[in-house]
Formats: structure tokens, C-alpha cells, sequence
């Protein structure tokens, strides 16, 4: 019934930038977009940052000051602001949202990082 579909990944350079997008589609309910989370090849998914309305958002130590995740709940859409983007962020992302009880994941986007 709900989709997330992100875009946005690419191949870029060591130091370069790149923006994420996650847009939230198909539901009649308000849907609570979470966070960002990636995986790499042979590796678990591991969070990357989370956003809510009752504080600051969160970031995993490995890209806090790097990353900056933002929302725009009118367009539904979640972001992820990736600056000096190093060959260690090379994973799929993935977008995870919520409408109690369940979770939602999208397909993700590729990111790789070139040094």
C-alpha cells in the first residue's frame, strides 16, 4: 500500500557531495518518515541518521558532521545531505518510514564513492 522510492546515489568522487531523496507515495494516512540506513556488499544494514519532531536528529559517529538528514512532511519526502563523501560510505541507502504498526523500507539507492 506504501511505497518509498529514493534517488539520488551515483558515483562521485572522494570529498564530493551528493543528495538523497526518499518521496513516500500510496497511503491515505500521514506516514512517519524515519531515518536512513545503508548496507554494503556481504555486510548488515547499519543506521546512518534518524529524524522526529520531538528532538534533534541522530547520526551514526561515522558520518556526524558529514551528513545532514532533513524532511519536508507537506512533499512527504526525506533527505539526506551527504558532504566529504568518503570510499567508506560506499553502500546502498535505503529509506525507512512507519504508520504504526508496521514498517516501510524502499529499494534503496546506490552511492559509491571513488578515492
Amino acid at each position: 500500500q506504501v511505497q518509498l522510492v529514493e534517488s539520488g546515489g551515483g558515483l562521485v568522487q572522494a570529498g564530493g557531495s551528493l543528495r538523497l531523496s526518499c518521496a513516500a507515495s500510496g497511503s491515505p494516512v500521514s506516514i512517519n518518515l524515519i531515518g536512513w540506513y545503508r548496507q554494503a556488499p556481504g555486510k548488515e544494514r547499519e543506521l546512518v541518521a534518524t529524524i522526529s519532531s520531538v528532538g534533534p536528529p541522530n547520526y551514526a559517529d561515522s558520518v556526524k558532521g558529514r551528513f545532514t538528514i532533513f524532511r519536508d512532511n507537506f512533499k512527504k519526502t526525506l533527505y539526506l545531505q551527504m558532504n566529504s563523501l568518503k570510499s567508506e560510505d560506499t553502500a546502498r541507502y535505503y529509506c525507512l518510514a512507519r504508520a504504526i504498526p508496521t514498517s516501510y523500507w524502499g529499494q534503496g539507492t546506490q552511492v559509491t564513492v571513488s578515492s
